[in-house]
């Protein structure tokens, strides 16, 4: 925790606290460092709605903040509305309200409980799914507005973390729910890799995610020096020039493409629009544009050219 106190400015942060034991150790690991380094720290608590007595469940972990000394402690209730599955779609309130809460509070982080349990988790997921090296590479300790102090530690050590300060975590049973891939991936697949290649891996996947990390970084930096230099301007939106991309490896393509949308129109590519945006570099034989969700690509004049539909 301590070492990510300077990450943490005059404006304080927030702890995402559920009542778990991930985040009721972090809540109260947060409130001793903070008040060593004079940081305000307080707490979010996001009511999902989306099992019997949530209100009350978060009412217990708001009198949890309070009791560690947490200022300011807000709950909000979301509405889970079910887009992309259960999981993603209580995700995106849940981070939503953070965002809220960060500016109702004029706070500048939020504090998450994630362990090292979770980002091998993250990563397996990533691994099965295919989604590429950016899944893969995990969740990062610090991703702004977002801060995850716990990423190098176990699971079981927010547990005992717990038991040794008297605090009583509560239990979400759908963390125990086989309808969840996660929950799948927690209780039968890193179980069954760790009886086939024996312990550690967990932490495996862990160092694979930093090692990813670093390399995502390293490219990601090449693409932002490079992308003022390309980036010309084209009636409706922005333009890349075809043979000064081809010059680059695909890696270093990808982020480009994804740059440019992002930049101009504020959206992300999924891996499959960027593969698609890419083939009219790599593999183009006169075929027409692609039509991304409120964006036209088409190779035109030896340029790329991105134009809002």
């Amino acid at each position: 925790m301590r070492a990510v106190l300077p990450a943490i400015d005059a404006g304080g942060a927030l702890v995402g606290l559920s009542g778990g034991p991930d985040s009721l150790a972090l809540a109260a690991a947060a409130a001793f460092e903070g008040r060593r380094a004079g940081r305000r720290i307080g707490a979010i608590v996001v009511d999902h709605g989306m099992q019997p007595g949530s209100a009350e469940i978060a009412g217990r972990a708001a009198e949890s903040a309070t009791s560690l000394g947490l200022e300011p402690v807000l709950v909000r209730r979301v509405r889970v509305d079910g887009v992309g599955g259960p999981e993603g779609a209580a995700r995106a309130a849940r981070y939503a309200a953070f965002e809220a809460a960060l500016a109702e509070t004029g706070a500048a982080r939020v504090l998450l409980g994630h362990t090292l349990d979770d980002q091998a988790e993250t990563v397996l997921l990533g691994l099965g799914r295919g989604s590429g090296p950016d899944a893969v590479a995990g969740m990062r300790v610090d991703a702004p507005p977002y801060l995850r102090p716990l990423l190098a530690a176990r699971r079981a050590v927010t547990v005992q973390a717990c038991a040794d300060q008297g605090l009583e975590p509560w239990h979400d049973p759908m963390n125990a729910s086989p309808a969840y891939a996660r929950v799948r991936v927690r209780l039968t697949a890193l179980p069954a890799l760790e009886a086939a290649v024996g312990p550690g891996v967990a932490e495996a996947l862990a160092r694979t995610a930093s090692q990813l990390q670093e390399d995502a970084e390293a490219l990601d930096a090449l693409a932002a020096e490079l992308a003022p230099d390309l980036a010309e301007l084209a009636e409706g939106g922005i333009a890349l020039p075809v043979a000064a991309l081809a010059a680059n490896p695909r890696a270093i393509v990808h982020r480009l493409i994804r740059l440019a949308v992002e930049d101009e129109f504020g959206r992300t590519l999924t891996r499959a629009q960027t593969l698609a945006v890419a083939r009219l570099v790599f593999e183009w034989h006169g075929q027409e544009g692609v039509d991304l969700p409120g964006i036209t690509v088409v190779r035109a004049g030896g340029r790329l050219e991105f134009t809002g539909a």
